[in-house]
This record gives C-alpha cells, sequence and structure tokens, in this order.
C-alpha cells in the first residue's frame, strides 16, 4: 500500500482529498484500499440502493435508541457498550468509520436535529461521547466526531454564522471535543455553518485548536455538501471533502497551476488521507464480531430501559391491582418506524419492524383495548375516533396515551416549529383524561416536548425517546414495574420554548449572535431563577435514595468528592449522583453552577453505596480572554451534589490558593 504522497502525483492528491463516491474515498484506479463510510446516529445505515430523486433504500441493522435517549442514561458503560455493538455492525457491513457521534451542544431545543446530540451541557456530552468512540474504536472500527462546530440549529445551515464569544466557545461548545478528543477519534466532521463568518470547512483557526490544543490527530472531513471553496478549505487543514464533486477536483487543478494551491499545502491532506486509510485498516485486524445479531437487539433495548425517563408518577405507576387498560394513539402501535424515529441521517431500516405496546401488555396478564384516536401527522381530527377512545378509557381501569413527534417533525436540514404537539395529540390526552382519571401518557420524541398544556392533568408521563427496536417491550417493563425506570434527563424541559434565550436570539442577515453566552439550558434557568418544567438531571425512580456523609478531600492538583446513597424503598434501584460546582465569589461572570461529575450506580433494597467522584483542577477553571488560557480563580467554591439540577441534597465549600486546594468543609 501506498504510505507516502510522495509516490502520488499531484492529480492523485488532488483525487484523493476529495472522495470517490457518496460513501467511499478515492483508491486512485486500485493503488490504495478504500475506505467505506455510514452514517450511525440511531443505527448503521448502510444504502443498499440511491436513487436519481435522492430517495433511498438500506440494508436491515439494529435500531438502537437515539443518541439522546443514550445520554438519558448518565452511563458511560452503557455508552461503551452501545458504541461496541455499533462496531459489531460495522463489521459485518464492511464499513470503516462510523459517521457518529455527534456532540452538538443542545441550545436551541427547536433544532429539529437535536436528537443526534447527547446534551444542552458540554461535560455530559464529552463524556458520554469519549464512552461511545471508545466502544466503536475498541471493535477496530474508526468514528467521524461531528459538527465541529456550533451547528445548533438546522436553518440556513449552510449560510448561517454562528456568532460566539471566545469564551463561550472554550466553555460550551468545543468542551465536548476536547473530551472526546482524549479517545484519539480518526476523524472529525466540520459543520455546515459559519461560526463569526467563517465556513466550518475553512475555519483554520478552530482546526488549529483541535490539532495542536486537543491532540487530534486524525484526517477533518467536511459534512456532505459543506465546502463552499475547496482550494481555502485544503489550506484551512480540511483534509477530505464529501461526497464526490468534480467541481471540487477543477478548483484544486485549476489553483495549482495558478500557484494559488502549493505543493505542501497539498501535502499535509493527502498524507492524512493516506494515513487515515492505513490506520482504518491496521485497526481492523484481528477483530471479529463478539455479539449475534439477537444480542446487538439486546442491547439496544437495555440501553432504551435505562434511558428512559419516568417525569411523573402520582402514584399510578408501577401498575398494581389493575385487570383492564385502554391504550390510545398510533404510537403505541405505529403504522411506519418513521413515527419512531428521526429523519435524514438517522434512516436506519429496522431489523425488527414489530412494535406493538397493546400487544405488549396483553403478553403480561392484562386485558387491552385499543383505538388509534388520531393519526401520526395529525391531519385528521381526534373527533373521527373520540368515541371509542373515550369509551375505552371510561370503562377500563388505566387509560394509557401514547403520543409524539418523530420524522417529519425531528430531522435533519429543518428545524421544529414548536415544542408543542399537535393539536390533536393534546386534544387526544386532554379528553381521555377527562373520562380516566388513572391517565399515564407515554411520550415518543427526540427532544423537548412542551407539556404545560397537559402535565397537570395526568397522573403519570413516562418519556420513551426514539427508542429503538424492542421500545414497546421497555414501555411495557417500565409501565408494569419490571423494569424500575433510571433515566434522568439529558437536557431541561422548559415551560414553553418563549423562555430559551436562544429561541428568542438576534438573527439578521444570515447572522445568529449567541448572545446569551454562557447560560445554555439549565446554566441559565438555575443562574435567573427561570421556572422550568422539568429540570436539567430530573427522574423519577420506583425507588427512593437519601444522600448522607459527604466528603471532600484535597488531592495533587485536584478534589475527591464522595456520598452515601441509601436506598431507602423496599426495591433495587439505580441512581445518578451528579456533582456540580459553583465559585462563591467570583471576579468575572460564573453561571450559578456547572456539571463537573457524574455516576450511576445500583443500590440494592435497604443498602447503602458509596459514590466516588475526582474533580481535577480543570473542573474550576474558566477561560481568560485576556490571557487567552485557562485560569483558577483564587477564592470559594461550593461543591453542590444531588439527584438534579435543582434537587441538591449535599453541600460542601473549599477554598483554592495559588490555584491550590487548601481547605475543606462539608455538611
Amino acid at each position: 500500500m501506498i504510505k507516502s504522497v510522495k509516490e502520488l502525483t499531484a492529480e492523485e492528491k488532488m483525487r484523493l482529498i476529495c472522495g470517490k463516491d457518496f460513501w467511499h474515498t478515492d483508491d486512485l484506479g486500485g493503488k490504495l484500499p478504500q475506505i467505506t463510510v455510514a452514517d450511525g446516529p440511531v443505527g448503521l445505515r448502510v444504502v443498499k440502493e440511491r436513487r436519481k430523486d435522492g430517495t433511498e433504500t438500506s440494508y436491515p441493522a439494529t435500531a438502537y435508541p437515539s443518541i439522546q435517549l443514550l445520554a438519558n442514561t448518565w452511563n458511560t458503560e452503557s455508552a461503551k457498550e452501545m458504541g461496541s455493538s455499533l462496531g459489531d455492525d460495522c463489521l459485518d457491513r464492511d464499513v470503516d468509520i462510523l459517521l457518529a457521534p455527534g456532540v452538538n451542544i443542545k441550545r436551541n431545543p427547536l433544532n429539529g436535529r437535536n436528537f443526534e446530540y447527547f446534551s444542552e451541557d458540554p461535560y455530559l456530552a464529552g463524556r458520554m461521547a469519549k464512552s461511545y468512540i471508545e466502544g466503536v474504536q475498541g471493535q477496530g472500527v474508526g468514528v467521524c466526531l461531528k459538527h465541529f462546530c456550533c451547528n445548533n440549529l438546522e436553518y440556513d445551515r449552510l449560510h448561517q454564522s454562528s456568532d460566539v464569544d471566545e469564551r463561550t466557545l472554550r466553555e460550551i461548545y468545543y468542551k465536548p471535543f476536547e473530551i472526546a478528543c482524549e479517545t484519539k477519534p480518526v476523524s472529525v466532521m466540520c459543520s455546515y455553518n459559519r461560526i463569526n463568518g467563517t465556513y466550518a470547512a475553512e475555519y483554520k483557526k478552530g482546526f488549529h485548536v483541535l490539532r495542536d490544543e486537543f491532540g487530534f490527530d486524525g484526517a477533518i472531513f467536511s459534512d456532505w455538501g459543506a465546502v463552499r471553496d475547496r482550494t481555502a478549505s485544503a489550506k484551512a487543514g480540511l483534509d477530505l471533502s464529501m461526497p464526490v464533486c468534480e467541481e471540487h477536483v477543477r478548483k484544486l487543478r485549476a489553483d495549482y497551476a495558478a500557484g494559488r494551491l502549493t505543493d505542501e499545502e497539498l501535502d499535509v491532506c493527502a498524507q492524512r488521507v493516506l494515513d487515515l486509510i492505513d490506520r482504518c485498516k491496521k485497526m481492523r485486524v484481528g477483530k471479529e464480531v463478539i455479539r449475534t445479531e439477537q444480542e446487538r437487539a439486546e442491547v439496544a433495548k437495555e440501553i432504551a430501559a435505562e434511558g428512559m425517563v419516568l417525569l411523573k408518577n402520582d402514584g399510578v405507576l408501577p401498575l398494581s391491582g389493575i385487570k383492564t387498560v385502554s391504550v390510545s394513539g398510533c404510537f403505541a402501535k405505529p403504522d411506519t418506524i418513521e413515527m419512531l424515529r428521526g429523519g435524514g441521517s438517522a434512516g436506519v431500516e429496522w431489523m425488527d419492524k414489530t412494535f406493538d405496546i397493546p400487544a405488549a401488555l396483553e403478553r403480561r396478564g392484562y386485558a387491552v383495548v385499543y383505538e388509534g384516536a388520531f393519526r401520526y401527522d395529525g391531519v385528521e381530527s381526534f373527533s373521527q375516533d373520540a368515541r371509542t377512545a373515550l369509551l375505552n378509557a371510561a370503562k377500563s381501569d388505566v387509560n394509557i396515551v401514547c403520543v409524539g413527534t418523530g420524522n417529519p417533525v425531528e430531522y435533519e436540514a429543518g428545524d421544529r416549529k414548536t415544542l408543542r404537539l399537535p393539536e390533536v395529540q393534546e386534544r387526544a390526552i386532554l379528553e381521555t383524561a377527562e373520562q380516566n382519571e388513572n391517565t399515564i401518557v407515554v411520550v415518543f420524541a427526540g427532544g423537548v416536548v412542551n407539556m404545560s398544556a397537559w402535565a397537570d392533568k395526568v397522573k403519570a408521563i413516562l418519556y420513551a425517546g426514539f427508542p429503538g427496536m424492542g421500545g414497546d417491550e421497555v414501555v411495557a417493563d417500565i409501565l408494569t414495574g419490571a423494569v424500575n425506570p433510571s433515566g434522568k434527563l439529558s437536557e431541561t424541559f422548559p415551560l414553553s420554548e418563549d423562555t430559551v434565550p436562544a429561541v428568542n436570539a438576534c438573527r439578521v442577515a444570515g447572522v445568529t449572535r449567541y448572545q446569551e453566552g454562557l447560560d445554555v439550558g439549565y446554566r441559565y434557568f438555575d443562574t435567573y431563577g427561570v421556572p422550568v418544567l422539568f429540570p436539567f438531571g430530573h427522574g423519577l425512580s420506583y425507588s427512593e435514595f437519601t444522600y448522607k456523609e459527604l466528603s471532600l478531600t484535597a488531592e495533587k492538583d485536584g478534589l475527591r468528592v464522595s456520598c452515601s446513597v441509601e436506598n431507602v424503598s423496599a426495591r433495587d434501584g439505580k441512581e445518578v449522583v451528579q456533582a456540580y460546582v459553583h465559585e462563591c465569589a467570583p471576579l468575572v461572570y460564573r453561571p450559578k453552577k456547572e456539571l463537573k461529575a457524574f455516576s450511576k450506580s445500583e443500590v440494592k433494597a435497604g443498602a447503602i453505596v458509596k459514590f466516588a467522584f475526582r474533580l481535577d483542577a480543570g473542573a474550576f477553571a474558566h477561560w481568560s480572554v485576556s490571557e487567552n488560557r485557562w485560569e483558577i480563580t483564587d477564592g470559594v467554591y461550593e461543591i453542590l451534589v444531588g439527584a438534579s439540577s435543582p434537587d441538591i441534597r449535599l453541600t460542601g465549600k473549599i477554598t483554592i490558593e495559588n490555584g491550590n486546594i487548601k481547605t475543606c468543609n462539608w455538611r
């Protein structure tokens, strides 16, 4: 195999850095192995046929929960397991690079692509992505970390400029990439948008940060069709433009001939692509599929079980002492799997398309009556099937309404118009709830849903996300108590989109100003005391946990934090302990609290488990714009440990002098 650009002609180098077709690198007429890439935010999407009209068919594959639901597990081991299982899928289809994970920050809940991203918090997003990458690459398959950077809305994504100050870039939007790069991903994908006026494919400043500060040593890809000027992007350090575009080759050829593109600039990009090919082929040596297709389906179910979030429960769950159940809503028994996933790169062809919540409940011994009640698209009125649904609800012990979004509400290249469900779905909830006080709502969505119109009218709400294959069985298990819910929200559910600063951000002449700065997600709501529907980190369990015995121990270059959690209920459960940092009297602006550590563990009924974290010095640092570096300000810092962002159970204080932790106290 060719390993050095010295063995290639200038023409070959130019073709090498432009891609062969939609999914492969150029083999230069058989001189090089091809690299095969494929989408994978909710499962491997290997295209079987791409038609002239742009539509595609894909090979059947394991359908996993969305990245958003994975984030709701707050379990790094789950992230690693999902990554490893996806690696098996890639090995089966001879895919070298998985175009995932996405770590873009959920700045705006209307972003149609939020289901592909982990969190509004950079630390949570980075930690989960890091474990996910370890899983995929541990199977000998590369990842493409994306989208660098500030692609936080799909609106006008090819032209819109995200105008962000340097401190916010460093602390919020760069941070998950910085953490994820610790795993040495083989590639990073640029976004479509501009960053402070510079196209992402030409973002030399950001590429410098990736390579020289974060230690990234792989190849930088364009997003598909994101390159405006191939020469400008090559000079900036973008190594590979995708997909194939002869115009890019012609541009490079003309500029090279005219001296506007040097041999050195061309060689740097071409060598990185050669290195990528070599690395991917070496990674694959000795790697074998370790899970059967059935075992991968079980992985998907396990993650869904840990990621679904019980948002509300007024004592109706788990179901007990009841016989008859009314189920309504087409999401309980969907006509198409598109209802249970987002659109665009998430278009995986489910290997098992069975999804039937009424049948799952029947298998558990309940007498179930089902009525679709409303169509997925909301075009038909609820009144058409309302009578049957209302009668079913009235005569049953429990009423379950299954609602949601799915594709085309949440999809690539478009944004949601509202966080509310279609009117027909809200009516179904409200009118059946009037007939049965024991109403439970199950929500299938890839992002935030505004539930303010009906949340206080129902007894329980289960957020099922985009659950993937077997999600119907998981829902039934949680409702009936076979599974104890343990998911926690990885993003805030506001009262409405109008309360989110990013929704109302200044947007003029192709520019979106990130005027809220550091105040993204819970940082804003907690700092300014703005009420929310369900806060960041929130999630209920069938168990009850108490926190005690906080300990803070100064160590070299860090702080050891530990506490004990007791399960005071009669049921085994899993708890997520979250640790936040608050600077008490900052010299520069700091949000009220920032997540800096978390851990999830099972706590047996009546047992006590010790949770421990280590906060390194960086947990207390902020980006100094004047000094162009991270700084730790001397002073007093509060350590806040709890079950969600506002639900703080234990607090303690430390003193930092000359950058060193000197004293600790706790309560």
